[in-house]
Formats: structure tokens, C-alpha cells, sequence
């Protein structure tokens, strides 16, 4: 058995432009602890305090979590301030043990949403390795192959299909397994797959650093030889988020993130796919390229967010659009840039794969959906927990413009009589906002996900299903199981500030925490589900294969296509509108449907049977109608449904 160690991590020196600035001013584990531990006695009490707060008087699944997990994280808080009260400058425990604790009671709730964010010099933060490590199964079981690796980083026999067999003298299957007991997840898939992503990459905002400086990773390569490669954890300044999600806004109280999987997700990018970042770079500025990359994908002003592709599988050529987050200060613009890639895309049929996906903004998530159906969405409505404390906080926002929480007051006003645990439930998303658009994809849809979806793609995923959009195929039994509007200490001590008594306090050394502050459920035939814990079980299922993960979702895509082949597709287009006495005549072609409603300003004008090919129908068109709207049906199913303005005189 060969060994191979790095004391000089040669993909640094190789990196292109910011990236090589960034990665360049990492360094190693070992030399970067160096700085923590910096927190005083009086500033773990105010931590734990804090804590306190959100989580007895904000958190609106506790009530939930503590049943269903047999878990009193309050309890454990208590018991740790009492700790504290006794301990001394010279007697408090080293700062790792304190921060383990914390963390340890956050993650006892199963919620990632509800976490405790490490303070300097964690924050901002990533610790990693040089390389991702994947799973797939075939007739012997899992497999786990080596599928990205950094820039100019090498070693022997250390490539793209090199299987792990061992982490550090551990089988790497139980290695997975232990390092997924570690960390939260709402259900066994959600668990499982974070701890495979968090053997290389760990956000340390959210994690604690690796008790290891570095890792021995026992491989097979491609000619079936033994190897072993030593290689040391190091840390780097990760890239910057996209929202500002700590202030009184629209953005910031809408949002459904699981933290981890974005700081990951843009870790990834700095490691792996540079080029995302000159990309990205080029759009903000203005200067975008106009040629498509030679790999097919559609130029997108939003480079880290879409990728969309065609794509060919043995069951017909299909659009492909990856979302990798719904991560976007701009929930309008980031809804027209999806339309606008897929109407250049095969119409015969969309596969939409959000695997991966932590979430980001709940209206982008739930105002996307109305692109791809002609039915009317409903968003789906959230619950507040009812305490003293947000019902103060819901008051003091009465009618407030930025963030109107009105209609959950008259509930929680109640409950101090009904002694009900949670609100009443209403749509963060406004209703006319989610159906703004309309449909703008007329093809079968066919949604893909994982067990890394969370949050906001949880909603939306469930939006999909609920409002049958199209069918789910997931690559797990269940998506993460996320289904919350999350708020940071930062927005509560905002929206809590000139109320009296407040109980915030500004937290030490940019030290954090966001817990879920209102839960959402289900419209539909599940009307009323939630979310959290449950997440959205697919109708179909895929087990990623080695083709799978080394040659690009060859497998699953293909799994795709033939379930987009087994939908029907239907098509409706207006061609033509013109006026004449008091008329409107309207002209359109249309496939797979059998009637067509017309509506002017949105009142019924006519019905007809139709025919695939040419279609027309004139109507009466009092006053001075401004919008078009026709509606297609095949057995009463509204499968279509296309709007326009019409000229004015």
C-alpha cells in the first residue's frame, strides 16, 4: 500500500484570480485554532441567556420537538446557566466544551433551521478538503467514489471514480454514520447525507471545527490498487451570502434557509467550480458573455443560482434546469429569469432538479410555481407560536409596511383564554403575488430531489405535489423535512426594539442564532400537514448509480425522461387578437386539449370545443377590455392557461 501526505497543498498556486486571493490566505487547522477561544464568563451567560429567549418564547416548534423527539431543550439551558453561575474565569472549561454544548442543545430538536452560530473567528469560515466524496449503489451495495477534486490538487491514483474504502482506519460507511450522528436532521435520509457532505466541508458557523487536524482516506484507484492519501484540514474565508436576512424587511422575515447547506453550497463553488464566480462577477457588472459555453448551458445573469441545459436521454431530448438555491434579495427577478431560461428550452418537456437545495426566499420559492401550471396557487399558510413575547412583537407590527403580521393577531390575541399552542395560519407569500405571472412552461414538468432539500424547497416541493404540477422522482425516500419561515437573534432584537422590555441583547463577537419563528402546511388534498418532519415523500424513486455520479446524472436523467415521455404534453398559444364592432376575435392553435374558456379582465366570455391544430372564437367586448386570458381543458382538467394584453385604442 502506497502513502501519500501534502505538507504544501499545490491547488492554491493553481487557482484563478479571487479565488486564489481567497485560498491563498487560508491556512491550517492547527495554526487557525490559534485564535478561538476568546469568550469571557459574563459572555457565555448573555449566549445562554439568549438562547433562552428563542427558544421558551420564539421557537414555534417546540411544543412539536419536544414530544417528538423526548427532548426538553429548555431544561438543558437552565441546567447550563446554572453551570455557569458557579463557574469562574480560572474554572470555566476550555471554549470548544462550551460552544459543543450549545450546539449540542440546538441540535437536540432536530431542526435546521434552530442553530447556534459559532462567533469569531469561526464565523464566515469553512474548514475543508480538497476533494468531495459521493454515493451510489449497485447489486453489492454502497459505494463511495471520489467525484470533484480542487484545481491542480493530485495525488497518486487520487481521481474523479477512486473509491474510499476507509476514513481514518474507520470503514468509510460507519465513518459516514458517525459523523452523521453528530449533526441534525428530521429524518434518517436528511441525517445520512449530511454526514457524508460534512466529511470534507464544514461551515464553521455552524459546526465545530474537526477534532482532527487531518484525515488518512484509504482509496482503491482505477487499477485496483491499495492506496492511502494523509491529508490536513484547512480554512478559508468563505464567499459571501447574497441576502441580507438580519434586518426588518419583506426578505429577511420571509426566509426558509437551512444555513449549513448555503454556506456549503457557496463553499463548493470556491473550491470546485471557480468559474462560477468570474461568471457571476461579468453578470453583476454588466459585461456578460454572449456566447453559450461549450457545454450547452444557457447564459443566465444568475450563474450561481440556475444552470440550464438540454439534455439527451434514450426517451427523447428535455430542458434541464438545476435551481441550485432560492437564495435572492429580488424574489420578482429571480421568478423571470427561470421563465425566461426555460422558454428556451425544449417544450416537450422540463425536468426542474432542486437536489441540494437549502432553501432561500419562501415567495421566490412558492412564485416560481405558478411558471410551470395553469392552476391557481395557493401558498401555503404558517403558523406563529403563541407566547406574550411574539404576540408583543406581532402588535408592535401592526399594519407595519415592511412586515404586516395583522392577520396572525386576532389568534394569538385568544389564546390567552383558548390556551391554543400555536396561531392561527396564514400565507407569507400574498396570494395575488404567487399568481402574478402566470404559467410560462406548458410541458410535462417532472421534479427531482433529495434528501439535502430543505426549507424553502421543501415548501416548494410540496407546492409542486400539492398543486400536481407534475410527478416528484427523488434520489431518497424524503426531502429534509423543513418546513419553516426561520428568523436570526439579529431580526427579532429589531422587530422588538421601542417594546417594552425587551428581552434581547446584542450578541458577543458576531455569535448567532436563528430559530424557525413561524411553521407551514400543506394546501391540497393535505391540507393542513406539516411540514417540518415529515418533508415530501416522492412518487417515484432513483438510486444514484456510478454513471450517476461520474458522468453527470446519466442515469437518473434518464429515469427522468421516461417519465416525462409517459405525460401527455399540451399546448395553447394565442396567435392573433382583432377588434371590430364591438368584438374581439381571437385566434389560437392548440394540442392535446378539447375546451377553451375565454375571460376579458378576468370575466368568463365564451366556451368552446377545440380540436388539436387552429382555433377561433369571437366574443363581445363591452367597454374597453385591457387583458386576455384563455384557460385549456382536457376532461375538465384546466392543463393550460395563457394571458395577454390587448391593444388599446
Amino acid at each position: 500500500m502506497e502513502r501519500t501526505a501534502h505538507t504544501i497543498p499545490p491547488f492554491i498556486s493553481e487557482a484563478a484570480g479571487a479565488v486564489r486571493e481567497r485560498l491563498a490566505a487560508s491556512s491550517e487547522l492547527e495554526e487557525f485554532l490559534r485564535s478561538a477561544g476568546v469568550l469571557t464568563l459574563d459572555e457565555r451567560r448573555l449566549i445562554v441567556e439568549q438562547a433562552l429567549v428563542l427558544l421558551e418564547q420564539n421557537y414555534v416548534h417546540l411544543p412539536e420537538k419536544m414530544a417528538m423527539y423526548a427532548v426538553n431543550p429548555v431544561q438543558r439551558l437552565r441546567v447550563l446557566r446554572s453551570r455557569i453561575e458557579r463557574q469562574s474565569s480560572d474554572t470555566m472549561p476550555a471554549e470548544w466544551i462550551f460552544h459543543s454544548e450549545v450546539s449540542e442543545v440546538f441540535h437536540s430538536v432536530h431542526d435546521l433551521h434552530t442553530v447556534y452560530l459559532l462567533p469569531e473567528p469561526f464565523a464566515g469560515k469553512v474548514a475543508f478538503l480538497p476533494f468531495l466524496i459521493e454515493e451510489y449503489t449497485d447489486q453489492r451495495g454502497s459505494h463511495y467514489a471520489v467525484t470533484h477534486i480542487a484545481p491542480g490538487f493530485s495525488a497518486p491514483g487520487f481521481e474523479r471514480g477512486a473509491e474510499v474504502t476507509h476514513w481514518s482506519g474507520i470503514p468509510i460507511a460507519a465513518a459516514v454514520d458517525l459523523n452523521a450522528a453528530r449533526f441534525a436532521g428530521s429524518n434518517e435520509a436528511a441525517r445520512h447525507s449530511r454526514g457524508l457532505e460534512s466529511l470534507t466541508i464544514r461551515p464553521l458557523i455552524v459546526h465545530l471545527p474537526p477534532f482532527e487536524e487531518w484525515v488518512t482516506v484509504s482509496y482503491t484507484d482505477a487499477n485496483g490498487t491499495h492506496q492511502e492519501l494523509c491529508e490536513k484540514w484547512r480554512v478559508v474565508t468563505n464567499l459571501p451570502g447574497t441576502v441580507d436576512t438580519d434586518t426588518i424587511s419583506a426578505t429577511a422575515t420571509s426566509q426558509g434557509m437551512d444555513l449549513n447547506a448555503d454556506e456549503t453550497r457557496r463553499a463548493k463553488v470556491l473550491l470546485f467550480a471557480p468559474q462560477i464566480v468570474d461568471r457571476q462577477r461579468h453578470a453583476e457588472s454588466g459585461n456578460v458573455r454572449e456566447e453559450v459555453p461549450a457545454n450547452g448551458v444557457l447564459l443566465t445573469s444568475m450563474p450561481q443560482t440556475f444552470r440550464a441545459r438540454e439534455v439527451q436521454t434514450p426517451s427523447g431530448t428535455f430542458g434541464h434546469i438545476r435551481i441550485f438555491t432560492f437564495a435572492t434579495p429580488n424574489a420578482d427577478a429571480f421568478v423571470k429569469e427561470f421563465a425566461r431560461l426555460t422558454d428556451l428550452l425544449p417544450q416537450n418537456g422540463l425536468i426542474v432538479d432542486v437536489r441540494d437545495n437549502g432553501g432561500g426566499s419562501i415567495l421566490a420559492s412558492e412564485c416560481l410555481l405558478q411558471t410551470l401550471t395553469a392552476r391557481r396557487i395557493t401558498p401555503e399558510p404558517a403558523q406563529f407560536l403563541n407566547s406574550a413575547l411574539n404576540l408583543r412583537i406581532c402588535r408592535a407590527h401592526q399594519d407595519d409596511p415592511r412586515v404586516d403580521f395583522t392577520p396572525w393577531l386576532p389568534s394569538m390575541e385568544q389564546a390567552s383564554e383558548t390556551g391554543a399552542a400555536l396561531s392561527n395560519a396564514f400565507p407569507l407569500t400574498p396570494s395575488d403575488r404567487a399568481n402574478s405571472l402566470g404559467q410560462a412552461y406548458f410541458g410535462p414538468v417532472v421534479l427531482v430531489t433529495n434528501a439535502l432539500c430543505y426549507s424553502a424547497t421543501d415548501i416548494f416541493a410540496a407546492g409542486f405535489q400539492d398543486h400536481e404540477v407534475g410527478v416528484v422522482l427523488g434520489v431518497d425516500d424524503n426531502t429534509g423535512a423543513g418546513g419553516a419561515n426561520v428568523w436570526s437573534h439579529e431580526v427579532f432584537t429589531a422587530l422588538a426594539q421601542g417594546t417594552p422590555g425587551s428581552p434581547y441583547a446584542g450578541l458577543p463577537k458576531k455569535a448567532g442564532m436563528r430559530v424557525a419563528a413561524r411553521r407551514t402546511l400543506r394546501v391540497g388534498a393535505r391540507s393542513g400537514t406539516p411540514v417540518e418532519d415529515l418533508g415530501v415523500v416522492p412518487e417515484h424513486r432513483h438510486h444514484m448509480t456510478q454513471r450517476d455520479v461520474l458522468h453527470d446524472n446519466e442515469d437518473l436523467l434518464a429515469r427522468a425522461g421516461e417519465l416525462l415521455k409517459s405525460l401527455p404534453a399540451h399546448s395553447l398559444s394565442i396567435t392573433g387578437t382583432t377588434s371590430q364592432n364591438g368584438a374581439i376575435r381571437i385566434t389560437m392553435d392548440t394540442a392535446n386539449l378539447d375546451r377553451v374558456d375565454v375571460y376579458l379582465d378576468q370575466r368568463p366570455r365564451a366556451s368552446i370545443d377545440v380540436t388539436d391544430g387552429h382555433a377561433e372564437v369571437s366574443v363581445n367586448q363591452p367597454g374597453a377590455a385591457k387583458t386576455l386570458r384563455v384557460d385549456g381543458f382536457t376532461q375538465s382538467r384546466l392543463v393550460a392557461s395563457r394571458t395577454a394584453k390587448l391593444p388599446q385604442a
